[in-house]
């Protein structure tokens, strides 16, 4: 059902997103705008992004395979990876773009055409933002929340190319009319600056998961699922190593027992301890690959 939500979630916005490019490329031209053809290239990448997202969500279901014996989740976080570097790169781009501009001039561009374009893209990524945040509290995809954030932030930008092209049209046949050609590059440099955290946040993320960094909320679960069970078992110690890689949660324990551990119940034992320690933890079981190992040879742990 998640995996079916999410795949849904992602085919709508490669679609909307698709339309969405092709009308901002369209009116960029037109317009002679640089901000509003900025915002069409950005959603063509993303709808690249968006399709490249769908194929990796529908791997991350799929059962383990003979040459990927620990499933498909290694590949989500180098898609985000991937989704945030481009997007960083293409507003570096845009804000040296719009910087020569500003230098030479600014432009003219056609604000009634231009506001045409932003009150309907506005409507488009608002509706698509309440859209993913209402498929993502059922399918709690990584994919979803960064689709749904390009979203927001799409909608935010758009919004605000509106409320500046709107001033600037009035601004025509009055004495600041002279500004008015200012007033793309402006806009456009001051996009690219505020929306560049959000790829710089999903590149970090990604970075993280590629490296294997543990997280500090898992372990820290770990460790509180762990220790009743060491009290209650009468286990000497324990070590664990926990990481998060893309939806997939790994998660390896290794108890240090006594020799004499289990004497007589053996295996039973052993997995009911297992079961203890899964109860606690919140990563659901077909989103962890969860180890616990018992040795009564501190080597082996």
């Amino acid at each position: 059902m998640q995996a079916t939500l999410e795949q849904r979630a992602l085919k709508l916005s490669i679609v909307m997103t698709l339309v969405v490019s092709s009308l901002g490329v369209s009116v960029g031209l037109a317009a002679g705008s640089q901000s509003i053809l900025f915002d069409g290239v950005f959603s063509t990448i993303d709808a690249a992004m968006s399709g490249l997202a769908l194929l990796v969500a529908r791997l991350a279901v799929r059962e383990a395979s003979t040459r990927f014996q620990h499933g498909y989740w290694h590949l989500e976080p180098l898609v985000a990876a991937l989704n945030g570097s481009i997007l960083m790169l293409l507003c570096f781009y845009a804000f040296l773009t719009a910087l020569l501009d500003l230098r030479e001039g600014g432009r003219e561009l056609a604000f009634d055409l231009a506001i045409a374009y932003a009150v309907v893209v506005a409507i488009v990524c608002f509706a698509m933002t309440a859209y993913q945040r209402r498929i993502d509290r059922t399918a709690d995809s990584e994919f979803v929340r960064i689709d749904m954030q390009g979203w927001l932030m799409a909608a935010l930008i758009t919004t605000a190319l509106l409320v500046a092209f709107v001033i600037a049209r009035l601004l025509q046949g009055t004495a600041w009319a002279h500004l008015t050609p200012y007033v793309d590059s402006v806009l456009l440099m001051v996009l690219t600056a505020g929306f560049m955290p959000v790829p710089i946040g999903i590149v970090r993320r990604a970075v993280k998961e590629i490296f294997l960094i543990a997280p500090s909320a898992l372990d820290e679960e770990v460790h509180a699922a762990m220790a009743p069970v060491m009290a209650r078992e009468g286990l000497l110690h324990y070590y664990s190593h926990v990481a998060k890689a893309g939806r997939g949660h790994f998660i390896e324990i290794h108890i240090v027992t006594a020799p004499d551990f289990a004497a007589g119940e053996g295996v039973a034992v052993m997995d009911a301890i297992r079961e203890q320690i899964a109860e606690r933890l919140s990563p659901p079981p077909e989103r962890r690959w969860f180890t616990v190992a018992f040795t009564a040879d501190e080597r082996w742990a």
